[in-house]
Formats: structure tokens, C-alpha cells, sequence
């Protein structure tokens, strides 16, 4: 009876404790990896939506300096009233009115188009 039992604990088969421990560090260190590819990409359309935001602007100003026969530049809710933009986007656009310049701010401002 006692060598029966000692051949069957002979013949289990399974992991070690150190296989398992590499295995979750290995898990570890590959999700560590796509967390941060995956930062990047968020980063990316946010510099994207602030380029659209300005180029969008930056047309309806153009369009508006061009419709205007006194010529001037427009602010931003004169852009929204004479129906250039259906609504200005606020959190990442300003526009001077004296120069026509369409600049970022927040976490637009380094974004130039």
C-alpha cells in the first residue's frame, strides 16, 4: 500500500511554485509594455481633435473676413451669430479680433497647424 501511494506522488505532473512566479512576472512585464503603447495613442488624438478644432476655426474666421465688406476679423461669438461655426469650441480655441490670429490654449497650445 505505502509504495502504491509513493509512485503516484512520483508521478503527478505539474507546475512548480517558481514556473508560476515566472509566468506572472512575465504577464506583468508585457502588460506593463502595451499600457505605456497604448498612452501614446491617446496623446495622438488629442493633438489631432486641437489641429481640427483650429483649422476649423481658422476657416470660419477666413470665410468671415472674406464675407465682411468692412473686412475685419471676427470674435468668436460673431463667428457662432453669422453662422460661420455652429458653436465655438472654447477649451481649446481663441481667436484675436484684431489680427485674425487663431491660437491653442490649454492643451492646445503648443499645437500649431
Amino acid at each position: 500500500m505505502l509504495t502504491q501511494i509513493r509512485s503516484a506522488l512520483r508521478n503527478e505532473n505539474g507546475f512548480t511554485l517558481i514556473e508560476l512566479l515566472m509566468v506572472i512576472v512575465i504577464l506583468g512585464i508585457l502588460s506593463g509594455i502595451v499600457v505605456f503603447a497604448v498612452g501614446g495613442i491617446t496623446d495622438k488624438g488629442q493633438t489631432s481633435a486641437c489641429k481640427a478644432d483650429l483649422s476649423t476655426v481658422a476657416t470660419a474666421e477666413e470665410a468671415y473676413y472674406a464675407n465682411n465688406d468692412t473686412h475685419t476679423y471676427a470674435t468668436d461669438t460673431q463667428l457662432v451669430t453669422a453662422g460661420f461655426l455652429h458653436s465655438f469650441p472654447t477649451a481649446t480655441v481663441s481667436v484675436n479680433s484684431t489680427t485674425g490670429a487663431v491660437t491653442g490654449i490649454g492643451k492646445c497650445a503648443s499645437v500649431t497647424i
